[in-house]
């Protein structure tokens, strides 16, 4: 049988009342084996298919039920005691193949990917399921969410939240293409999907809920940002600002995206070459 059938079989299980205690040594070696796969970049919970981001639904019910298989127990990674279903991704391929992370507050849960010569600074968080690609930067106080797919040479500016989708597995994860830098501060979430190449300036919110005006198209999009493009936050006009009881106006964050300037990219390069 193939990987994904075994998921699929075990997924079946549970729904017929496997539980935790039931689960043996079968159980949890093709759930190690899963995660391994994960691990080493060999299945991903989202892929492209037709120009579109689409999710990979055994794949997040295989991280789901090392959720729902696995009991908490009293662990020790690096000296530190915590309490847990999954163990922490043990790091030690990460030197061979060029990744650097630092010490005392870099955490990268179990079955997440870390392509080669990435950089994850402390503190910094990647959880189950995530696809961090080759040549990326993970910065201070980032978080990259379960199934959260994140592409090769990727900036992920400190204080970053790259959210992630696990539940429902039909949803597709936030997906960053490659090339992406992603100023200090910004938040992505909801599945929203980051065309490659593009340049997102700090502080900047993306998620479905938030109209991105796209000037290069001239149109109005919701979930994704275009390739190659320079993105934003403004605020337009609200029309809460018409209720008599709202005194001054009102105004509702939305996203600008313009063609991506030379002089843009020449400050990412430069950033380049300082890493």
């Amino acid at each position: 049988m193939s990987l994904e059938s075994e998921i699929d079989t075990l997924w079946q299980r549970t729904d017929d009342g496997l539980t935790a205690g039931d689960a043996g040594s079968e159980e949890r070696d093709l759930l190690d084996t899963f995660l391994d796969a994960l691990e080493a970049g060999d299945v991903r919970a989202a892929e492209k298919r037709d120009g579109d981001w689409q999710a990979n639904e055994w794949v997040k019910r295989g991280v789901l039920l090392n959720f729902s298989l696995r009991e908490t127990q009293s662990r020790e990674y690096g000296g530190v005691d915590y309490h847990d279903v999954l163990p922490l991704r043990r790091t030690n391929d990460l030197g061979e193949r060029g990744t650097r992370n630092t010490p005392d507050g870099t955490v990268i849960r179990r079955g997440a990917h870390v392509g080669s010569d990435a950089i994850l600074m402390s503190p910094s968080f990647v959880n189950a399921g995530a696809h961090v690609g080759d040549g990326t930067l993970v910065d201070s106080c980032d978080t990259v969410g379960s199934c959260a797919q994140v592409g090769a040479d990727v900036k992920l500016g400190a204080n970053t939240l790259i959210g992630g989708v696990l539940e429902p597995v039909e949803d597709a994860p936030v997906v960053i293409e490659e090339g992406v830098s992603l100023g200090a501060g910004c938040r992505v979430t909801s599945g929203f999907v980051v065309g490659h190449d593009s340049v997102v300036g700090e502080n900047t919110l993306l998620t479905p809920r938030i109209p991105v005006y796209d000037l290069v198209d001239e149109e109005i999009i919701y979930g994704r940002l275009p390739p190659e493009r320079r993105a934003f936050t403004r605020f337009v006009e609200s029309s809460v600002g018409d209720h008599d009881l709202f005194d001054g106006g009102a105004y509702k964050p939305a996203v600008v995206a313009t063609d991506v300037e030379d002089r843009t990219l020449e400050a990412t390069e430069r950033e380049e070459a300082l890493r």
